[in-house]
């Protein structure tokens, strides 16, 4: 068994891998806090070193299935067989309905010890929550349930739906009980460490836009602000060592006279340069539009640190929709829907349209980019076998300080199907950005100061 010092240890260095910022400060703080909750509650250390470590609560995701493994709620099989399944089920069917949590993690237990195993060496090769839940059907006692907890009452309609939906959630924790049971299984013979890497779900900074769910889209939406002033504190360094300037050699040698010609004291030429302006140019359709939501509100928090900030979204035409940025900042959920609605960014069909947006932009637009803008262009490239209009993009670049382009996708997909990424390339820079990570860092990077 580790010792206690090296699995706390373990378990930080496990949450660092996953993004989640812990320093020694952190360590010695969850440390003292299971030196003075003791080891008798599980759950009452759990609460604290999450209080001791974490420093938001989209964090818990992660911190509760690594604290699982690190933390186990017992070490090898079951003491008791599951028996067949019928009998699993009737267990199960009749816990539930007690809401017999005791019991529940017990039935969590010998499920996957009984039904998720699987290979053929002695014991098992590896047990899965996928196949025990697949054999198990929890999800299928929802009437068997209800009916044990519904005999002998009578009420409305709406007093059944509210038992329903309590039902469901505990068949989900049930689910959940599975999924922590299987992977503690595992990490006991492959090493907590290894399935903390690769079993368990990433943070929602390094999730896929493309891949991102409603509830990692809200978490993201949430992190803009705190994001922003990062960037904005890094926008500022460079900012300053910028304004530093270039060496003045003729100033130098001349003040170089008092010490005998020695340039002890190099002179600067101080910049006093104006701030740069920024264009956002978001394809919001489909599935990308969750990456060029996000990127806009945190391009809005930032707006203090450029002259002017001017966003453009489309689909198959284009439309400016800084206001509607600057106002989605109370309600950043709704921002993509009042785009879609209230500006004009699609014609007669609904589908990505890259060269009729670059070539109305061009047309209409040309006027919001000078010497001093930097145009970001956010889009998959996908032109759904449509002209991508090279030289529309090859007039903005013309006209711009610089222009980038942030592609959701990886590069090995830049050259399948309808992408036109690889021809946009040649035009502009383009760069992965496949996450708020990545996003983050170009972001701080690629801004003009």
């Amino acid at each position: 068994m580790t010792a206690l010092p090296d699995r706390l240890t373990e378990l930080v260095r496990s949450l660092r891998t996953h993004g989640i910022r812990i320093g020694p400060g952190e360590t010695v703080d969850a440390a003292a806090a299971l030196e003075v909750l003791g080891f008798d509650d599980r759950e009452r250390i759990r609460e604290g070193l999450a209080a001791a470590l974490l420093h938001q609560e989209g964090q818990r995701a992660v911190f509760d299935p690594v604290f699982d493994l690190y933390f186990p709620l017992r070490v090898g099989a079951p003491d008791h067989s599951g028996g067949d399944t019928a009998d699993l089920r009737d267990r199960l069917a009749a816990a539930l309905a007690a809401n017999d949590q005791a019991l529940l993690g017990q039935l969590a237990g010998e499920a996957v010890d009984s039904l998720g195993g699987y290979g053929s060496s002695p014991g098992s090769d590896g047990w899965s929550a996928h196949q025990t839940l697949s054999r198990l059907r929890p999800q299928t006692l929802l009437a068997r349930v209800r009916t044990t907890l519904g005999q002998g009452a009578e009420g409305p309609e709406f007093t059944d739906r509210l038992t329903d939906d309590e039902i469901r959630r505990r068949i989900e924790a049930f689910r959940k009980r599975v999924g922590t049971e299987a992977r503690r299984r595992v990490a006991e013979r492959r090493g907590a460490e290894q399935i903390a890497r690769r079993a368990l779900p990433p943070t929602a900074d390094r999730v896929d836009f493309l891949l991102a769910g409603r509830a990692q889209l809200d978490e993201l939406r949430r992190s803009v602000h705190p994001l922003a002033r990062k960037l904005a504190t890094r926008l500022a360094a460079r900012r300053r060592r910028a304004a530093r300037g270039q060496v003045d050699l003729r100033r130098t040698l001349r003040g170089s006279l008092s010490t005998g010609g020695v340039p002890m004291r190099p002179v600067l030429r101080r910049r006093r340069p104006a701030r740069p302006e920024l264009v956002l140019l978001c394809d919001v359709s489909g599935s990308v539009a969750g990456f060029a939501n996000f990127t806009m509100l945190l391009v809005q928090a930032l707006h203090d640190q450029f002259a002017k900030v001017r966003v453009f979204a489309f689909v198959n035409r284009i439309d400016e929709v800084t206001g509607l940025v600057r106002h989605g900042t109370a309600d950043p959920a709704g921002l993509g829907g009042r785009i879609l609605t209230e500006a004009a960014v699609t014609g007669w069909h609904g589908s990505s349209d890259y060269g009729a947006a670059l070539g109305e932009f061009a047309e209409r637009h040309l006027d919001a980019v000078g010497p001093r803008t930097a145009v970001f262009i956010l889009g998959d490239a996908r032109t759904n076998m449509t002209d991508p209009n090279v030289p529309a993009l090859r007039r903005i670049t013309e006209r711009a300080r610089r222009v980038y382009w942030l592609n959701p996708e990886q590069p090995s997909l830049w050259s399948t199907g309808d992408s036109a990424a690889l021809a946009y390339a040649d035009v502009v820079e383009m760069h992965a950005c496949r996450n708020a990570q990545q996003l983050s860092a170009l972001i701080a990077r690629l801004l003009p100061v």
